[in-house]
């Protein structure tokens, strides 16, 4: 272990994974000394992190003994990654005695000059930032994607001369250390219950992702989820989408919506129809919707002609592990939503695939994250036919719909279980026993409305697998 820093090296990078080491690239290109540490004792690659950066100092060790508050306080910065809580004790500490914290967003706010188009929310943010990037491509600008969708706001920062706005997707947890984004525009897609392992309350975490609008110039805001909207003055230009819109002219200005006979329309005005979009579901049309009043919300600059929006809307087909058609089997029909990794997730993709008769088969569980998933009972209930529950906690989600079954048949003075459960081990039987109960007609869903980290190192391996497994007709090795 190094010894302790002098009193002259000010600012410490804490966590030295994809986005810590962004940081530390970027401030070395600005030519600011910095220390790097990391909570696990030693890294794979922690020699080459150490050539690179061979003017700062390597910590390991956890938050009790080694990185403790007052070693931290030693630093005036703390820039602290994403899947560090600021609630950790030793920087509450430190952030007590004077040292700021921040996140690579807020490096990024500081130096960017050219707008952004900031996007969060509990589900859609991957979809919708590609597709605003998809859009402006189309009229011929030249966005950054980046920021939570896996390329780093600070690396794609040091090309700015490549760019002519960013479209940043981000995170609850990036939201916490970013203190003024002043975006261009701003918006949070929606909101429920995510993340409860990290988060005191739904409050709390509502008022993370609300960061987004600081200093923004713009919002758009989602007319069917009121947690969405922030308190910003009534002269913010705003524009809204939602399935329906208000009959009367006025009321219904700047709103974007699924007129009757299923168009996209903006007011009065007409977009496209919905059958010609690839994306399918009432979900991924409000996801449309909101990519385009986002794009619309920008300055003049960025104008997007009728024929460009329409070429990026029919063309966009959707991203990897996010409700994607995988195969039909027998007339079974399957879908991978592995990147569900909540509830909300999993009832946008539910709702979005349901149709009149319960056709759907689901299969969920991993890592709960302490969510509630009594809301997902109840529209499994209604719209699901069987439940195929797997992993760490597909237990303890199996007593929560158990429960929630017991007390809508006491409601309705039935005895009969709407949908059946059952349980495994592995997702690799869980897709097993969902083939033996599934006929001609039906869906299989994988949309887990969990983490994967019980199993898996990310959601993408565990779509990856689900596909294999559809494609090897269920015989892989689990």
């Amino acid at each position: 272990m190094t010894n302790l820093i002098t009193s002259d090296q000010k600012r410490l990078i804490i966590g030295m994974g994809q986005t810590g080491l962004s940081c530390a690239r970027f401030l070395t290109a600005k030519g600011m000394s910095f220390d790097l540490c990391d909570t696990r004792q030693s890294l794979p690659n922690q020699s080459a992190i150490a050539a690179e950066f061979s003017s700062s100092q390597i910590f390991n060790g956890d938050f009790t003994d080694t990185l403790t508050g007052e070693f931290l306080s030693q630093y005036q910065e703390l820039i602290v990654s994403p899947g560090i809580a600021i609630a950790e004790p030793a920087i509450a500490f430190a952030q007590q005695q004077g040292s700021r914290v921040r996140g690579d967003v807020d490096l990024f706010a500081e130096y960017v000059k050219k707008p952004i188009i900031a996007i969060t929310g509990s589900n859609g943010k991957s979809t919708v930032t590609t597709l605003v990037g998809d859009i402006l491509t189309a009229a011929g600008h030249k966005p950054a994607v980046c920021g939570n969708i896996g390329i780093p706001v600070l690396d794609v920062l040091l090309q700015d001369e490549n760019y002519h706005c960013y479209v940043v997707e981000l995170s609850s947890f990036q939201l916490e250390t970013t203190h003024n984004l002043s975006a261009a525009v701003a918006c949070v897609l929606n909101l429920s219950e995510d993340h409860m392992d990290r988060y005191s309350s739904m409050m709390a975490y509502h008022q993370a992702k609300h960061r987004i609008f600081s200093g923004c110039k713009s919002v758009v805001v989602n007319r069917e989820d009121p947690l969405t909207q922030p308190l910003t003055s009534s002269s913010m230009p705003t524009r809204s989408f939602g399935l329906t819109m208000a009959d009367n002219p006025v009321a219904a200005k700047h709103q974007y919506a699924i007129s009757a006979d299923n168009y996209l329309v903006f007011q009065q005005d007409k977009i496209l129809p919905v059958e010609q979009l690839k994306i399918k579901g009432r979900h991924n049309h409000l996801n449309a919707l909101a990519a385009i009043a986002l794009v619309e919300s920008l300055p003049t600059d960025f104008k997007v002609s009728e024929r460009q929006l329409q070429q990026a809307l029919t063309q966009f087909a959707g991203l990897p592990h996010r409700c994607a058609w995988v195969a039909e089997q027998k007339g079974v029909n399957y879908f991978n939503d592995s990147k569900g990794t909540n509830v909300g997730s999993t009832l946008a993709a539910i709702n979005g695939l349901a149709g009149d008769d319960k056709k759907i088969i689901l299969i969920a569980g991993g890592v709960g994250k302490d969510q509630d998933f009594t809301a997902l009972a109840k529209v499994c209930q209604q719209q699901v036919k069987n439940v195929q529950l797997f992993g760490r906690d597909a237990s303890s989600i199996a007593a929560t719909f158990a429960a929630t079954f017991d007390s809508e048949s006491a409601l309705t003075h039935t005895s009969e279980l709407a949908v059946t459960t059952e349980q495994s081990e592995t997702l690799a039987q869980a897709l097993v026993n969902a083939k033996a109960v599934a006929e001609a007609g039906d869906i299989i869903l994988f949309s887990p409305a969990c983490a994967s980290f019980d199993q898996f190192s990310n959601y993408v391996q565990r779509g990856e697998f689900f596909e294999q497994l559809v494609k090897a007709g269920g015989q892989h090795e689990s």
